[in-house]
C-alpha cells in the first residue's frame, strides 16, 4: 500500500524466526504501512520448516544466512513497487531473533562497501570473497562496484541441512565462512555450556556475570562449537554479527556494532559494566574480541544508510541507522514498558518481560541490558505451560468453553480457601518440575479439586510463580507499576482479574500486533533524539494508550501475601521431592 506523499517516517524491521517484517510510522507514532516475506512460502527454494532446517541430530537448527538476504531483497522490491516514498525516511531500525549468529567471510567488508545499486544484494553476497589473483572486478585491487561471480546454489540432499553458493569452476565461498547459521532453536551445545560455566566458577558466578547461567542457545557457546568443530571456517571469519547486526550490517554497508540489549544474551557481555567478558571470551576461543568488535548502547545511531539504498531504491543520504537489537527487547520497546512495569505474554508459553533497576541474576530467567534505557535493565521469564495448560484445563473440566471457565473463576473466592496447585503437564523451565501436584489449605497433598477448585487453583497458581519468580530477579512492585497482558488468554477478563489480584497492581491490555518492528521504529525514533537526553517515553508519547481491563479487588494483597509464602514453600517441598536435597 502507497503512502501519502511526503509523510515523514522511520521504518521497523524485525528478522524473526519465520519471516521478515517492515513497518512505517509517521511521526504522529500511526503505522501506515507494513508488509513481510514469509520463509517457507515465499522463499521455497531454501527448503526451510518454520523458517528453520534441523539437522538429523535433532538438536542442531540452523537457518541460509541468503535466506534472510533474499527476503529482505523480495520486501524492498515490493515497497519499490507499491510507490513507497523512500525519500521520506528519516532513520531504520530493526530486531532480530536473538542468539542466533552470521559468521562474515574475511574479504566481506569490501563486498558490503562496494555494492551495485544494479543488483540485488543477495547477487551480490554471494560473490567469491579475497580471491588473491587477478584484476577484474571481483580482486581485491579493483576499487569500483563489484560484480558477482556467476553462482549456482545448491540444494542440499535430503536429510542434510547444508547450502553451499558455489561459483563454478572456482573453490571460493561466498561472503560467509559457514552458510547455514545457527539459530536460538539450536540445542546442541551442552559440553561448551559446561565448559564455559566451569571456566568463570560455575552457572551461579556465570548469571552474575552475564545476566544468564549457560544456555545452549547462547551465542558463546555456538561460537566454541563452531571453533572446536570447524576452525578452518573460524579462522576464516572477520566478523561475527548476531542476527541483528547483521541484518543492520546490510543497511549501513559496513560491519554494525552488537548492542549491549541483544548482546545479552550471548553468556559473553558483563552487563554491569557492558564490556565483554575476557575469562568468556577465552573460555569460547581465540581472537574473538576482534571478530565481534566493541559493543554499544541500543539506542546508538550506527551510521547513515548505504549508498546502495540510496541509489536502489531512493533512501535519503541523512537517513540514520540506529543499532539494531533483539526481538525480544524490541517488543519491551513496542509495549512501551517503563520503570517498574511489567509484560506478560499469555501465549502457548507464558512470557514475563520485567523493566528492573537492580538486577537480582539467578539460575533461572535472563537479565538484559534494557534496550530504551542504558542504566536500566530487563529481565525475561519463560514458563512452559501456558495457554496449553489452560486449555487442557478447560476441556477437561469446562466442557471446552471458555465462558465455564469464566463461570469457575466467578463462582470462587480469592484466596482459593487456601486450596493450591501446581500443573506441569510438560516438564517447566521456572522451575523444574513436571507433573500436577495439590494441597489443601492444611499442606496436605491431595489428589483431586472440585471442578471450580481446580480451575482457580490453575490459574492463581500460573500467576504466585510469575510473581515469586520475578521478585526474585529484583522485580519490585511500584506506586505506579502496570501490567500490560498480550497475547490469547488477554482477552479473557476473568483471568485479567485473577491477574491484577495476585500482583496487587492494574492490569492493562495492548494492542501488541507486530510488536518488535513497531518497537524497532519506535526506537529509530528514539536514536534521533537521543542526542538531546530525550527519554524514550518521551518519544513515545502520542503511541495509542493501553486500556484498563483489570484492578485489584479490595483486600487482595492480604489474602495473596501469606499465600504466596505458602506456594513458594510447596513449590520447595515438590523440587526436594523430585530432585532430592541439595548437594
Amino acid at each position: 500500500m502507497a503512502e501519502p506523499a511526503g509523510r515523514r517516517c522511520c521504518l521497523g524491521w524485525d528478522f524473526s524466526t519465520q519471516q521478515v517484517k517492515v513497518v512505517a510510522v509517521d511521526a504522529e507514532l500511526n503505522v501506515f504501512y507494513e508488509d513481510s516475506v514469509h520463509f517457507d512460502r515465499d522463499l521455497q527454494e531454501f527448503g526451510t520448516q518454520g523458517g528453520v532446517h534441523v539437522h538429523e541430530d535433532g538438536l542442531t537448527v540452523t537457518s541460509p544466512v541468503l535466506m534472510w538476504v533474499q527476503a529482505l531483497d523480495i520486501i524492498l522490491e515490493k515497497m519499490k513497487a507499491s510507490g513507497f516514498d523512500f525519500s521520506q525516511v528519516l532513520a531504520l531500525s530493526g530486531a532480530g531473533q536473538q542468539h542466533g549468529s552470521v559468521y562474515w567471510k574475511a574479504g566481506a567488508s569490501q563486498v558490503l562497501a562496494s555494492l551495485s545499486p544494479d543488483l540485488l544484494l543477495h547477487e551480490q553476497l554471494q560473490v567469491t570473497c579475497c580471491l588473491d589473483r587477478g584484476s577484474g572486478a571481483n580482486s581485491p585491487h579493483h576499487t569500483g562496484p563489484l560484480q558477482p561471480s556467476r553462482t549456482v546454489l545448491r540444494v542440499p540432499p535430503s536429510g542434510i541441512s547444508s547450502w553451499d553458493v558455489m561459483p563454478p569452476g572456482d573453490a571460493g565461498k561466498a561472503c560467509f565462512s559457514i552458510s547455514d547459521c545457527p539459530v536460538w532453536m539450536d540445542s546442541s551445545t551442552t559440553a561448551q555450556c559446561r565448559q564455559l560455566e566451569a571456566t568463570v566458577g560455575g552457572a551461579q558466578a556465570l548469571s552474575c556475570l552475564t545476566g544468564s547461567r549457560a544456555y545452549e542457545r547462547f551465542t558463546g557457546n555456538q561460537i566454541a562449537k563452531l571453533y572446536q568443530q570447524n576452525p578452518e571456517a573460524y579462522s576464516h571469519t572477520e566478523r561475527i554479527s548476531l542476527v541483528s547486526s547483521f541484518a543492520a550490517s546490510l543497511f549501513l554497508g559496513s560491519h554494525s556494532p552488537i548492542d549491549y540489549s541483544d548482546g545479552s544474551g550471548m553468556n559473553l557481555l558483563r552487563i554491569q559494566d557492558k564490556v565483554w567478558s575476557q575469562a568468556c571470551l577465552g573460555a569460547c576461543a581465540p581472537h574473538l574480541e576482534e571478530k565481534l568488535g566493541l559493543p554499544v548502547p541500543s539506542c546508538s545511531v550506527v551510521g547513515a544508510i548505504s549508498s546502495y539504498f540510496v541509489q536502489r531504491y531512493g533512501f535519503p543520504p541523512g537517513c540514520k541507522v540506529v543499532a539494531f537489537t533483539g526481538d525480544n527487547p524490541a517488543s519491551l520497546a513496542g509495549m512501551r514498558l517503563e520503570e517498574g512495569d511489567i509484560a506478560v505474554s499469555l501465549g502457548t508459553s507464558d512470557t514475563l518481560f520485567l523493566w528492573l533497576q537492580e538486577p537480582t541474576p539467578t539460575l533461572e530467567g535472563h537479565i538484559f541490558c534494557n534496550p530504551v534505557d542504558p542504566q536500566h535493565y530487563m529481565a525475561l521469564l519463560c514458563f512452559k505451560n501456558g495457554s496449553l495448560m489452560r486449555e487442557k484445563i478447560r476441556d477437561e473440566l469446562a466442557s471446552s468453553s471458555w465462558s465455564e471457565f469464566s463461570k469457575a473463576l466467578q463462582s470462587t473466592e480469592m484466596g482459593n480457601c487456601g486450596n493450591l496447585g501446581f500443573y506441569f503437564d510438560v516438564m517447566e523451565i521456572t522451575p523444574e518440575i513436571i507433573g500436577r501436584h495439590r494441597f489443601s489449605a492444611e499442606n496436605h497433598e491431595v489428589s483431586a479439586f472440585p471442578w471450580d477448585v481446580e480451575i482457580r487453583a490453575l490459574i492463581e497458581g500460573q500467576f504466585m510463580a510469575k510473581k515469586i519468580h520475578a521478585e526474585g530477579l529484583g522485580y519490585r512492585v511500584m506506586p505506579k507499576t502496570k501490567i500490560l497482558a498480550t497475547g490469547g488468554a488477554s482477552h479473557n477478563r476473568d483471568i485479567l482479574q485473577v491477574l491484577a489480584d495476585v500482583f496487587g497492581t492494574p492490569v492493562y491490555v495492548i494492542d501488541t500486533a507486530n510488536s518488535a518492528c513497531v518497537g524497532s521504529a519506535y526506537r529509530a525514533f528514539h536514536g534521533l533524539a537521543a542526542g538531546t537526553d530525550v527519554p524514550f517515553s518521551e518519544v513515545v508519547k502520542l503511541a495509542p494508550n493501553p486500556r484498563l481491563a483489570a484492578a485489584p479487588t479490595p483486600g487482595a494483597s492480604q489474602v495473596y501475601e501469606a499465600l504466596l509464602q505458602r506456594y513458594a514453600m510447596l513449590e520447595q517441598r515438590i523440587l526436594t521431592q523430585t530432585r532430592g536435597p541439595p548437594e
